[in-house]
């Protein structure tokens, strides 16, 4: 039986949720019915690619320094699904998503898009191009419920629109005592201080300076806290520059964009997050099914995730400074502490399995090019 021919295709291969996603949905992938190609544009943003290609993807860079640039490939693009006989087109993220769209509209080749953020948060530009090209693509997948509302609630639009919710490989994501042992010595944390962290890019929408601040404040009435905050991005100097205007330069680390994240997640005791806007976090998953304890605001599809109370405590987008009354009263029961970090690992292996997320991404697949499952 010849292998279905799959291309994705993002801008970059950077340590991001969705790129993310693309590595590790390669080790629960029918690669015996698929073959995966991938395209990605910008050189300095590849963490993924050796990943990629270790689980069987063929990764080529077509490389471009702008959004102009980038749409720029489609003659390329044309040339590369022609030569390698690309049956199934899959995009991620707006600007491949217009690309692929344009590609779609050249060579008629089904073309599925994954929207992993809520309509209302993209630039004025983004959104309007968004609406404008919608209709040029064969289905849509929606990370989570509330991503799916707020294209319905924007974009009107006939492309069927499936949910398929983010997963985590709950087998690879597990703690591990050997590594939270190494990477808190490397760090300086002593073995009964506790470790608050998150793994985000350096955007507005993560409010790393209010996380800090939450930190904070924590930290104020609980001395034996420490944070670590892992990742980069644009916002990273002002990042920095707010950890040493609050004094908490010597309390939380910064160690950069690491891979893997595993062990440092082993390291943590408790996952929070201030986002004011998400999508389906991924590092929200793994944080869980490593047995982290999970605090954060409900936003986007984290309110999917965390059934507040069950398994992690949310609060509302606006009350983020809550967390740090929430962090306070977790810290006073260790018994409700330990049972969040066990109901956060059954939550993910129960529901959010990569497993059952490559299941139903094949079924569409399949539903999409008439083959049987």
């Amino acid at each position: 039986m010849n292998r279905i021919k799959v291309l994705h295709i993002i801008k970059s291969l950077g340590r991001g949720g969705a790129e993310t996603l693309l590595q590790e949905v390669l080790q629960e992938h029918d690669q015996t019915r698929f073959e995966f190609h991938f395209i990605y544009f910008l050189p300095w943003k590849n963490q993924m690619v050796a990943g990629i290609e270790a689980n069987g993807g063929k990764v080529t860079l077509m490389e471009a320094r702008n959004n102009i640039q980038i749409m720029r490939k489609l003659p390329a693009l044309i040339r590369y699904v022609r030569e390698h006989e690309i049956q199934l087109l899959h995009c991620h993220l707006p600007w491949a998503g217009f690309l692929g769209r344009a590609l779609h509209a050249f060579t008629k080749i089904p073309l599925v898009y994954t929207e992993h953020n809520i309509q209302k948060r993209y630039h004025w530009i983004t959104g309007a191009l968004n609406r404008l090209t919608f209709r040029w693509q064969t289905a849509v997948v929606a990370v989570s419920d509330e991503v799916a509302r707020s294209i319905q609630d924007s974009i009107e639009t006939k492309v069927p629109i499936t949910t398929i919710v983010n997963g985590v490989n709950t087998h690879t994501f597990q703690f591990d005592e050997t590594d939270r042992k190494k990477i808190r010595e490397s760090l300086g944390i002593n073995s009964d201080e506790i470790l608050i962290g998150v793994i985000a890019v350096f955007r507005f929408q993560k409010r790393l300076k209010e996380w800090i601040d939450v930190f904070k404040e924590t930290h104020r009435r609980h001395p034996n806290v420490r944070g670590i905050i892992i990742g980069d991005g644009p916002l990273k100097e002002e990042i920095i520059s707010h950890l040493q205007e609050t004094g908490m330069q010597d309390l939380i680390r910064m160690p950069g964009l690491v891979t893997p994240v595993k062990p440092y997640l082993s390291a943590m005791d408790i996952f929070m997050m201030t986002s004011s806007f998400e999508g389906l976090p991924i590092a929200l998953l793994e944080a869980m099914s490593m047995e982290c304890a999970v605090v954060s605001t409900n936003a986007g599809g984290i309110r999917q995730v965390i059934r507040s109370g069950e398994d992690g405590i949310t609060v509302e987008v606006d009350e983020y400074a809550d967390l740090s009354n929430v962090l306070s009263s977790l810290l006073n029961e260790p018994e409700k502490f330990l049972n969040f970090k066990k109901n956060a690992r059954a939550r993910v292996v129960n529901n959010f399995s990569l497993r059952k997320m490559v299941r139903e991404t094949e079924q569409l697949y399949f539903q999409l090019l008439k083959e049987p499952c």
